[in-house]
Order: structure tokens, then C-alpha cells, then sequence
């Protein structure tokens, strides 16, 4: 056989399985599912990506909420109270004076008190 032939039948053959009906229809499909479907893997892809920051979200307000109620718990006593108005309000007794000393570099973060 010459190679011609050779390069003949070597087409014809993939050119039978590429015309094969069953082969059309499994590319069909897969093209189908991958990118023309309501429901194709990217929109599929987007939405698990969604879903798993929402339930990150959904930890940390938990995380939050458990901190809150905690301070809640805590701050029933008046004794708590006092304590927390006076760090976070710097309110004062009419006899005292209050004196805030911050030193450079250092942030004030207020939304981060816990009561010992």
C-alpha cells in the first residue's frame, strides 16, 4: 500500500467515528450541559461559590452572636455594667477625673470588648 492510501483510510476511519450518530449525540450533550443549559456547570460553579461564602457569612455572624450573647450574659450584672460604660463610654463619678492615655502605633478597637 502507498502511503496515500494509507492516509486515506486513516481519515476515513476518524471521520466514521466522528460521523458515528452516537458520538454526535454525546458531544451534543456534553456541549448541551456544559455551556447552553439553565443548569450548566459554570451557572453550577458560580452558585457553589456562592453558597460557600454565604456559609462562611453564616459562621461568622453565628461566631458574632454567640460573642454578643455571651457580653449579654455578662453585662447583667451591675457590677459588669458599670465596668463596661466606664471602658467604652469613659463615663465617670462626679468626684473623678479620667485621664486617656494611647500610645502611638496603637489602634483603638471598640467593637472588640469582652468583660472579664
Amino acid at each position: 500500500m502507498s502511503d496515500e492510501t494509507k492516509e486515506k483510510k486513516d481519515k476515513r476511519k476518524w471521520m466514521r467515528f466522528i460521523g458515528n450518530r452516537y458520538v454526535l449525540v454525546t458531544l451534543f450533550f456534553i456541549v448541551w450541559i456544559l455551556f447552553l443549559d439553565n443548569y450548566s456547570w459554570f451557572n453550577h460553579r458560580a452558585l457553589d461559590k456562592e453558597i460557600e461564602e454565604l456559609e462562611e457569612n453564616k459562621q461568622y455572624y453565628q461566631n458574632e452572636i454567640k460573642r454578643d450573647s455571651q457580653n449579654i450574659r455578662l453585662l447583667k450584672n451591675p457590677n459588669q455594667v458599670e465596668k463596661y460604660a466606664r471602658e467604652k463610654y469613659y463615663m465617670k463619678r462626679d468626684s473623678e477625673d479620667i485621664y486617656i492615655i494611647e500610645y502611638e502605633g496603637e489602634k483603638k478597637d471598640s467593637s472588640t470588648y469582652v468583660p472579664n
